[in-house]
């Protein structure tokens, strides 16, 4: 059976009614600890690695091989050295981890935002998260400009900081 584009919109927004509408409990605590939980590990295994002081790479101490795009190409990709940023977040060392990556200074507190608004979601089943998500989408475009302005700029900042013989006087 083929289904339209307008008919699949109307399920998809039928689904999100009843989870917008459906009274705190089980459900918020299953999000809780899946979105609670998975940024807490997150944050967990960042304390634990050791940062890289090329600015990247430490995401290898996880068993991951060498970055694909930097091992081409030569220039990092637009996320370079985010693992080792949030590692220096992990450590306390918030100077450099801006130094490192700048955009960590948006996905780091993020990711802490997540994993307590998850945990209390879980402990207590109130629907943080949803009232979280409510407040978010109220201004979407301006949190996904937010992301994609700070993506690109930590991107640009990577290759300034990695390839000075390119931009010589930017340095």
């Amino acid at each position: 059976m083929i289904q339209t584009l307008d008919e699949i919109s109307a399920k998809v927004n039928a689904v999100a009614d009843r989870v917008e509408n459906a009274p705190p409990g089980i459900a918020d605590r299953v999000a809780g600890l899946a979105l609670g939980g998975g940024a807490s590990a997150v944050i967990g295994i960042a304390m634990y690695l050791t940062p890289d002081p090329n600015g990247f790479g430490t995401h290898r101490q996880l068993g991951l091989g060498a970055c694909t795009m930097l091992s081409l190409t030569g220039w990092p990709c637009p996320m370079c050295g985010m693992t080792t940023t949030f590692t220096l977040y992990g450590h306390g060392r918030i100077l450099d981890a801006i130094a490192n990556q700048p955009f960590g200074m948006v996905l780091f507190p993020a990711t802490v935002a997540m994993a307590l608004l998850g945990l209390a979601d879980l402990f207590t089943g109130r629907g943080v998260l949803r009232g979280a998500l409510k407040v978010i989408q109220r201004r979407e475009r301006l949190w996904a400009g937010v992301l994609l302005f700070g993506m690109i700029g930590g991107w640009i900042y990577k290759c300034v900081r990695m390839h000075p013989e390119v931009f010589g006087s930017l340095v």
